[in-house]
């Protein structure tokens, strides 16, 4: 499977003499797409070995995450059990439904509970619960996830200088710099407030998959547009024209802040003359029906 290039054309663009290409992770998958797909294959995988029957993982109520485990489980042959943080609330939001239509088991936790979902004694106990299933952590993130990742940058066909993706457990963003091998210069845009903390992270993350580190990558904050999960008009009115312009749908979590961090940082002149930019397209767009509803605006 490969995700296809798409080359971006602007005035923006031919002003400050730097080409974009957008990576359509999203494409590679109709229901398991973007970095989900990547963060998952090596996990089924050992699913498969250790002959596991369940996938248990864990998400919020809008979880990309969540929507991809359970149709990963029904197109692969796993039963799967969602452990969802907070209460639940009827009728599902369109992730929860669509999780639930793949046979996802949906189970809620208080945020108590799912704060202390990675303590051994936590994990002990839905392991004896569930009769010992694969557990998978919240978003993917483990070091099989890190290895999948790293193929992203083996399906780059062009030269480029810079890449560029979205950030949130920082799997994806790990998987790519352990994959460049110290090579290019990468940037992560985190959708969290205050994401610097991200960096101790995903070094660990690289650590833990191949031993080294690395100095190529850095991130940048200044996009979070409030926190993980909000947005503003500005972000809105640009994923809008975005799409417009390029044919691409954006999501408001993850690569419409990317996206608009990039543009922002073209427009300050960041990139010298003559870069060459990847910006990878993580999917996520899944969430945009439950964004659209809880809004009451089109995403």
């Amino acid at each position: 499977m490969q995700a296809p290039l798409q080359q971006l054309h602007s005035p923006l663009l031919d002003q400050h003499q730097v080409q974009v290409w957008v990576k359509r992770e999203d494409l590679l998958h109709p229901a398991i797409s973007g970095n989900k797909w990547r963060k998952l294959k090596y996990n089924l995988l050992e699913a498969k070995r250790q002959q596991k029957e369940t996938l248990l993982t864990f998400g919020g109520a809008y979880s990309n995450h969540i929507a991809a485990t359970a149709a990963a489980g029904a197109e692969f042959g796993f039963k799967t059990i969602g452990m969802i943080r907070g209460e639940e609330h009827l009728p599902l939001n369109p992730t929860l439904r669509f999780a639930r239509e793949q046979g996802m088991e949906l189970h809620y936790m208080t945020r108590e509970q799912y704060r202390l979902k990675n303590e051994p004694e936590t994990v002990l106990q839905l392991a004896q619960q569930f009769q010992q299933p694969y557990i998978l952590p919240e978003g993917g993130t483990n070091a099989l996830a890190v290895k999948g990742c790293t193929e992203i940058v083996s399906d780059i066909s062009i030269d480029y200088d810079y890449i560029c993706c979205a950030s949130g457990t920082g799997g994806t963003l790990a998987g790519i710099i352990a994959g460049l091998a110290g090579e290019k210069q990468v940037l992560g845009f985190p959708a969290l407030k205050g994401g610097a903390f991200l960096e101790e992270e995903i070094a660990q993350l690289i650590k833990d998959y191949n031993g080294q580190s690395y100095t190529n990558w850095q991130l940048v904050t200044d996009y979070h547009f409030g926190g993980y999960a909000k947005v503003k008009p500005e972000l809105l009115t640009f994923m809008q024209e975005f799409r417009e312009q390029h044919h691409i749908p954006l999501d408001p979590v993850y690569t419409g802040k990317l996206m608009y961090g990039l543009f922002d940082l073209i427009q300050q002149g960041y990139f010298p003359a003559g870069s060459r930019i990847v910006a990878v397209h993580t999917g996520g767009l899944q969430g945009n029906a439950g964004f659209s509803e809880r809004l009451g605006i089109n995403v």
